[in-house]
């Protein structure tokens, strides 16, 4: 009976020794701390150049010259030119319209007889004048005295001066028929281009009766709208634009799904602000942009096309291009040390585009920029990069709105 209790308490004592023999003989295994994540990031290396900004604008194309043809005198149209159309193009001096002018010559022919009737009226009255004087002299000295207006009209000098009076009046009237006949013409002011036709052959036309609108085609201009902000980088000094070399323009457009250009200069500010919108308005100038004096564009400017315009502007050193994409709320840039950390940095921005920034302050030549978009960037973040020459960008000349 003993037996059977002590047995089963002599094995599990034994058990436990063991257990605790075996603890014991176990070594307690070192323990390592596990080593903080490293992000594989994109990186390059920044480059500090010279750069010439670019101010970016749009507007739409407009002559600098037009003007409504009107009829300075009343009739039948009876002629106009083949570039009496929409859309001709004509010289100036050129014939556009003719209107009938059979009244206007009579008008002429009777003017030219008033004149020669006068000139005979004045011829004898110069002649009456001369006898005058001589019967004058032999009476005077038959007279004891005479008044000064008594001599006047004994010497016939009213009588003359009205003859010449009427003269003059004649040829006044001779002039003004001879222009209304030379009115019965509208010639072209300048080298142009119809943009509408009002009138057409048949129709009769009073004075004042619009004829067409029509601009001249030498220069045509346009109209760029400027933010405040972006004037400082412009030289928009009227010694410099004065005599037309302002700062350089390249305007781009897309007609049927191909990108054209042409290059201009600013020639003028209009000065004020506009109140509504708050922009300074310019103004571009390009010549030839029909490109009737050569091969000049590949082509044309038209009237009305709207364009994208790139203005050269003030030239600054020691910038450091970067996509736009590395820049961070407040003007924050993360560079990587030497211990491959992530560093924060806050830049100074001289301008920044749709996709580049351009930092004239906070980083320096040669430091590793993350290119690489973090969600939560820690300082001391340790990272881990592929060679960075593989995504270093270079700079380029201009820097861009």
């Amino acid at each position: 009976m003993i037996n059977k209790l002590v047995i089963p308490v002599i094995i599990v004592v034994l058990s436990i020794a063991a257990a605790m023999w075996m603890s014991a003989q176990q070594r307690t295994p070192n323990t390592v701390p596990p080593a903080p994540p490293v992000m594989l990031v994109d990186v390059m290396r920044a480059e500090s150049s010279t750069i010439q900004i670019k101010v970016s604008a749009q507007g739409t194309v407009t002559p600098r010259t037009e003007t409504t043809l009107v009829s300075e005198v009343s009739g039948l149209i009876t002629q106009v030119s083949p570039a009496f159309v929409a859309g001709g193009f004509f010289a100036k001096g050129d014939v556009l319209v003719r209107i009938d002018d059979r009244n206007y010559r009579a008008e002429l022919k009777r003017a030219q007889a008033s004149v020669a009737s006068a000139k005979t009226n004045v011829t004898q009255e110069t002649g009456l004048a001369d006898y005058a004087e001589t019967d004058w002299q032999r009476a005077k000295k038959l007279l004891p005295s005479s008044s000064k207006a008594a001599t006047d009209l004994a010497l016939r000098k009213p009588q003359l001066e009205e003859a010449m009076a009427n003269l003059d009046s004649a040829k006044a009237e001779l002039a003004k028929r001879m222009d209304d006949l030379d009115r019965t013409v509208i010639r072209a002011p300048y080298d142009g281009m119809v943009r509408e036709k009002i009138a057409d052959i048949g129709q009769f036309v009073g004075a004042g009766t619009q004829l067409a609108v029509t601009f001249a085609v030498d220069i045509a201009e346009i109209r760029l709208p400027l933010p405040d902000r972006e004037l400082p980088f412009l030289d928009l000094s009227h010694s410099i634009m004065k005599d037309g070399s302002g700062p350089e323009v390249s305007l781009t457009a897309e007609i049927g799904g191909i990108e054209y250009s042409w290059q201009g200069n600013l020639v003028r500010t209009e000065g004020v602000f506009d109140e509504r919108s708050r922009v300074l308005y310019v103004v571009a100038q390009v010549t030839d942009p029909y490109n009737q004096q050569g091969t000049r564009w590949t082509s044309p400017l038209r009237i009305g096309t709207f364009v994208n315009a790139s203005i050269s502007g003030r030239s600054a050193e020691n910038i450091i291009k970067l996509p736009r994409s590395v820049l961070y709320r407040d003007n924050q840039v993360w560079t990587i040390n030497e211990n491959n950390e992530l560093v924060a940095n806050t830049v100074e921005l001289l301008r920044a585009d749709e996709k580049s920034i351009y930092i004239s302050s906070g980083i320096t030549a040669d430091d590793l920029v993350c290119l690489t978009v973090l969600d939560n960037p820690l300082p001391r973040t340790r990272v881990r990069f592929t060679d960075p020459g593989e995504f270093t960008v270079g700079m380029t000349e201009n820097a861009g709105n």
